[in-house]
Parts: C-alpha cells; structure tokens; sequence
C-alpha cells in the first residue's frame, strides 16, 4: 500500500472555497501529501472581502490537533491566520510537543495580516498574534508588506519596502526572530515581473515569475501549503521552494472565475 506523509494544517475555513483551509487541502492533496485540517476560525466572507472573523475556541483548536496527531505521523505543519493570541499560543504548545519526538518537523507560516483588501481576519492584533509562532517557523511567507510590518514590529528603524535592499532588511530581522528561512513574495509589488527572495541561513535566491493579469483568492495560502507538502516528503527547502513556486505559477494561469473579482486558483 502506497503511504503518504501527513500536514497538520492550522487555517480559516473560507465559504466561497478559495482560500484558508479550502486552498490548503486542495493544494497539499494535489502535491501528493495529505491535509489534516484544523478550523482555527469560521470566517464571512465571499471571493472578494472579509466580511467577519469568528475565532473557533483555543482549546477547541487544541483538542482538534492532539487528536489527528495521536492518530498519525506529522511529517509538517502549515499555519495560515490562527484567528486570535490565544489559539496562536495552543497552535505553539501542539507543535513544541511534536517536536519533543520530531526536533526537525519543518513548520511553514503564511503570516496573514489582512485580506487583499485590507479586512482584519482576526481579533485584536495579527502581529501580536503570531509572536509565539515566529521562533518556530522553518519557512514563513510573508509578501513585502507582511514582512515590513512584522520587522517593524521587532524594529522600529527598519525601512519601507521599496527596495530589494529593504526587503532583504525585513528578511533578516526576521531571521533573527527565528525564521529559519524566508520568503518574500513580491505580487504586491509593480513591473511586469513577480520577484520573490529566499533569505536563508547560508543562501539567498530571487526567482522571477512573469505577472499575470488579474486578481486571485488564495494565492498566498496555495504556496505555503505546497511548500509544507514538499517538505513533509523530505524535499531540500531549497528545492521545495522552487518547486512550490513553479506549481503556484501553474495554478493562477489556470484560474478560474466563480464571479467577479477575484480568481480562483486551480490547484
């Protein structure tokens, strides 16, 4: 009987299907691992807006976990938006007692501080919200927006992200928090071109993906996920990244609409 490696998945459920926990399983199951999804929050939302954040109870989130993981091997975890501190902190607690039998369980955050269009998808304060996850993550996600907030946040003189000199700045306060490795997607940012930049511990890359028209649902969540569905099949990050990249590219060329507005990926 063929095995496939488990991804404990910590995210939103999305109703209109696009994004959080939907995106998720779509993305891991089609990179052939599979989605052990934990609701974190129920959100009210369509392809476009947030319309409310409803964080599912910490404990609720807790006793999600332990169960799947007493059931089966963890080979990742991926974390989108934990919903508040208090399930952030939970979300800490399952992995830390992972790692007592797994130390290198690789942990992959998409650090989401807003939807597209600036609606909150939590209670209180996002960044504040992922303090405890930071020190853990092995890979984290953020595009140039996400990592200056969160590396001002840890530094108050860190500069705008204008530059590629800024981003790698973000990058290393990052690192310096406990990223291992990060990524910063650069689809929020102009010219014809996507750059994304890896900032590792003994290397950094930029990959350049040409930018497509329109607008996508779940694009960021797409990524991140795929990236933890490599890793849980032991791929170098190196090589999961890249690889995570090119099938995330795939995936918006072939959106698709459900309505107007924003596209759905086809993972």
């Amino acid at each position: 009987m063929s095995h496939r490696p488990c991804v404990l998945v910590f995210a939103g459920a999305d109703p209109s299907g696009g994004a959080g926990i939907a995106a998720d399983v779509g993305a891991i199951a089609a990179l052939d691992a599979h989605p052990l999804p934990v609701i974190t929050a129920l959100t009210v939302q369509d392809n476009n807006r947030v319309h409310e954040v409803l964080p599912v109870e910490h404990d609720v989130v807790m006793r999600q976990a332990l169960a799947v993981a007493a059931a089966f091997r963890i080979s990742a975890v991926k974390i989108g938006i934990p919903g508040n501190l208090e399930n952030a902190q939970a979300i800490a607690r399952v992995i830390i007692g992972l790692r007592e039998e797994n130390p290198a369980l690789p942990v992959v955050l998409d650090p989401v501080l807003a939807s597209g269009n600036g609606d909150q998808l939590g209670r209180g304060s996002a960044i504040a919200a992922l303090a405890p996850l930071l020190p853990l993550t092995t890979v984290i996600t953020p595009n140039g927006p996400e990592a200056a907030a969160l590396a001002k946040a840890h530094q108050k003189d860190i500069p705008p992200p204008s530059s590629d000199v800024a981003e790698l700045a973000h990058a290393q306060v990052l690192r310096q928090i406990g990223c291992e490795h990060v990524l910063v997607t650069g689809g929020h940012a102009g010219g014809n071109s996507v750059v994304n930049r890896w900032m590792g511990p003994a290397r950094q890359q930029n990959w350049h993906w040409p930018r497509l028209d329109g607008a996508f649902h779940g694009s960021g969540c797409t990524l991140a996920a795929a990236i933890a569905a490599l890793l849980a099949q032991g791929c170098p990050v190196a090589q999961a990244l890249a690889r995570a990249q090119a099938y995330t590219h795939r995936t918006l060329e072939a959106s698709y609409a459900i309505a107007t507005g924003q596209r759905i990926p086809l993972r």
